[in-house]
């Protein structure tokens, strides 16, 4: 039988053995009333499969592989698997212990005659006994610390849970950035090899003028150099590409030759308008703040734990047994025995007290790891605004930069061609539209990264579940 099996039943009663929620727990941190830049006219993002919204079957498709086959991913499952199995064996003391023990021997004398603590004797050499007892224990939890131990144990379950959502969030978007990435560094290869063949249709043209003797040997080589730069450039754009599939590979839990990434351009990706919401409901959204939160209660809960240890603590104990001679009779002479007992602490060198402050001093360190998780998911939201504000109004500029730039190499080719204007000239311009055509893939990348970013920061449509 699988032991998941075995343990989740026994974690359903102790989940339902909670009365009621915990109180939310109090940060102290006062969310503002709205964000600094939030999109307008932007609809609500509580798509939990955000990743549709960039318009890419393939992207679709590697998301579905990296959930699917992803080590990190089944990492954080199995780790959700040991806080459900934790907080089985945390809540167990909560109900008393019940054994069953069959037992039976034989004593045999071999010499001698025996002594008064053996059963057998010369007379009887050789003694069977046979026994059997039920035993039931338990201590009762009067300072409560044993139920603070179940409450601890499955604030820890919530916690893992949490860490799992932020592990897969994490995941998905770092798939969804690699593989902008990849197509970008697809895409800038393919202007590079563009620019690059351009620049060698102007050498022949040079060295056709300078053959004919109308072009300098100046302008010679400085043509030669702008070509060698721009061949320069194609294996640095190889490198990233081919490390963005490497990467993208790895996330999905594969070798780089097994990647099948098809012939999707990178146009066509797309980003939707995405809403921000309020900021109060971030808490809510994030499950990296979820799990500090969790995290948070458990201590507390591992407070009153430390306290329960520094009291007297009462046992009680019954047991139904019986014990004859023949296994025929062993039902015939039962017998019962009840116990009682009181264990406290005397001395223990300040050991209790000690884990009581430590146990306080945890508590103190989750309340400001809690407080930095919610300052630093209200960070994450305003920086993924603000890049995406000013590059909109970069790419605005840009595209506008890009269309001049190829009105001026045009017209700069097409009179150097007539002899009306030098190489120089041509040079220029040349640089300028590769440097503006590369500058808008880069644009639209950072524009897609900042899109794949405020979904990250948001939750991803992420929203805690209320047990």
């Amino acid at each position: 039988m699988n032991k998941r099996s075995l343990y989740l039943p026994a974690l359903c009663v102790l989940l339902s053995a909670c009365t009621g929620n915990p109180p939310a727990v109090d940060s102290g941190i006062a969310p503002p009333a709205a964000w600094q830049l939030a999109e307008r006219d932007a609809a609500q993002a509580t798509n939990q499969q955000w990743w549709t919204q960039f318009g890419s079957p393939q992207l679709n498709r590697l998301i579905d592989q990296a959930r699917r086959d992803s080590f990190d991913v089944a990492a954080a499952t199995a780790r959700v698997h040991q806080a459900q199995a934790s907080a089985v064996i945390a809540g167990a003391p909560l109900l008393p212990e019940v054994k069953l023990n069959l037992t039976t021997s034989r004593q045999k004398l071999l010499r001698g005659p025996g002594g008064p603590d053996l059963d057998a004797s010369q007379s009887d050499d050789t003694v069977d006994n046979f026994g059997a007892n039920l035993t039931a224990s338990y201590e009762v939890d009067f300072w409560g610390g044993r139920a603070a131990a179940r409450d601890s144990a499955l604030h820890n379950v919530r916690a893992s849970e949490f860490d799992q959502a932020t592990v897969e969030l994490t995941l998905l978007s770092s798939v969804a950035d690699r593989y902008a990435q990849t197509l970008a560094a697809q895409q800038r290869q393919q202007i590079a090899e563009l620019n690059l063949a351009n620049a060698r249709n102007v050498l022949d043209l040079v060295q056709t003028r300078y053959d004919a003797g109308s072009a300098t040997a100046l302008e010679l080589a400085q043509q030669k150099s702008l070509v060698a730069s721009q061949q320069r450039q194609l294996p640095l754009i190889q490198q990233l590409a081919e490390e963005s599939r490497i990467t993208l590979a790895a996330l999905l839990g594969q070798p780089v030759q097994a990647l099948n990434l098809g012939t999707e351009p990178f146009q066509a990706l797309t980003w939707p308008a995405i809403g921000a919401g309020l900021p109060s409901q971030l808490l809510s959204r994030r499950p990296d703040i979820a799990k500090a939160e969790a995290q948070l209660a458990a201590a507390q809960a591992d407070v009153t734990v430390a306290r329960a240890a520094m009291l007297p603590a009462i046992t009680l104990g019954a047991t139904l047994g019986s014990d004859a001679y023949k296994a025929v009779d062993v039902l015939r002479s039962p017998y019962y025995t009840l116990t009682a007992g009181l264990v406290a602490p005397i001395f223990n060198n300040g050991r209790l007290s000690a884990e009581r402050d430590k146990a306080r001093a945890r508590q103190d360190e989750l309340l400001q790891t809690y407080r930095g998780a919610i300052i630093n998911g209200f960070a994450d939201v305003e920086k993924s605004l603000s890049s995406i504000t000013r590059l909109d109004q970069q790419r605005e500029w840009q595209s506008e930069e890009l269309q001049q730039a190829q009105t001026a190499f045009q017209i700069a080719e097409s009179r150097y061609q007539a002899g009306a204007e030098d190489l120089l000239t041509v040079l220029e311009t040349q640089r300028t539209l590769y440097t503006a055509q590369d500058q808008n893939v880069q644009l639209r990348l950072s524009r897609l990264q900042a899109s794949i970013a405020l979904y990250k920061a948001l939750g991803g449509g992420w929203q805690t579940q209320i047990r």
